[in-house]
């Protein structure tokens, strides 16, 4: 949903590519830095359960993810590896995000469970880590599909909640929990993100399933 606000970003961002440039640094490089910057972002994070600092400099490294592809415009144009390279460490980067998430619902449970006080088994780190599992899966199986489509001479780029809804999902969640100190915030945000996912995953199946029945592929 949110890729059609890519065009305008890219024009907003263009003066950064444009100083990026003249520092000598190339497309690959803002790539790395991108995705090495979010990994360690998120798994702090996680760890440190500051979620409202943390969450603001993931959407910060988020919102110029596409600052690579705007270097790249300025000086090579853009290249397959450069390409490839971008692809793999989303992946890499989309992990660390959910990861964060599994690591603050699995170090953090004395924000809303206390053994001493409550018989009740901790559902909420349960679900959790749980969703977020789920919603591991169905985000690597939409980047695939996209992937194996396109191998075959097809295309999926369709879906409720591709790469950039799904971070905006995520970070709201960690965002309100910080906020308000409840963790359900964030259970709620990472639920959703996983039905998104699976209606993703089949919206791309069919699309792709459209194509070949067009073409008489099946």
């Amino acid at each position: 949903m949110l890729e059609k606000l890519r065009p305008p970003f890219k024009r907003l961002i263009a003066p950064i590519a444009k100083l990026l440039v003249a520092m000598g640094l190339t497309a690959n490089a803002v790539t790395v830095i991108g995705a090495v910057g979010t990994i360690l972002v998120a798994i702090a994070t996680g760890i440190t359960g500051w979620l409202i600092p943390g969450s603001i400099l993931l959407a910060i490294l988020a919102a110029f993810d596409s600052l690579d592809g705007s270097v790249a415009a300025l000086t090579t144009g853009g290249t397959k590896f450069g390409a490839f390279l971008d692809s793999t460490l989303d992946r890499i980067a989309d992990w660390a995000v959910l990861v964060a998430v599994i690591i603050f619902f699995c170090l953090h449970r004395d924000w809303w469970y206390n053994p001493a006080t409550t018989s009740a088994p901790d559902i909420v780190s349960y679900l959790g880590v749980g969703a977020a599992l789920y919603a591991i899966m169905t985000s690597f199986v939409t980047s695939y599909a996209r992937a194996r489509a396109e191998s075959v001479g097809y295309e999926a780029k369709n879906g409720i909640a591709t790469r950039s809804d799904r971070l905006v999902i995520i970070l709201i969640g960690m965002l309100l929990t910080g906020i308000f100190g409840s963790p359900l915030w964030l259970l709620a945000f990472i639920l959703i993100l996983a039905v998104l996912g699976t209606i993703t995953v089949f919206q791309r199946i069919f699309e792709v399933r459209r194509q070949m029945k067009a073409d008489g592929a099946i």
